[in-house]
């Protein structure tokens, strides 16, 4: 996961890489993105200004949902308190 933090911005986006190369059927490339994508809806206020974009390895078709839902969380958790700014800046 790659992420770049604009503090101008209120809200956050999400790019996805779900190569062929490494998901070869359309379906299980569908269904990572679908999963991350709802993943990102359910956490996006508490990422505001990030850019994102998510890449995956090989074999992760072979993950379930809920796993990769929880993967995710983490991932989205740590990228909040890295960019969490002080509370008294303005």
């Amino acid at each position: 996961m790659l992420a770049r933090y604009d503090g101008d911005r209120d809200t956050a986006r999400l790019g996805l890489a779900v190569a062929k190369k490494h998901v070869r059927r359309a379906v299980d490339r569908n269904r990572i993105k679908r999963v991350v994508r709802e993943s990102f809806r359910r956490q996006q206020h508490r990422l505001k200004g990030l850019d994102l974009v998510v890449l995956v390895k090989p074999g992760i078709q072979k993950v379930d949902n809920r796993t990769l839902f929880a993967a995710l969380q983490t991932h989205w958790q740590r990228l909040q308190k890295q960019t969490r700014l002080p509370e008294h800046t303005l």
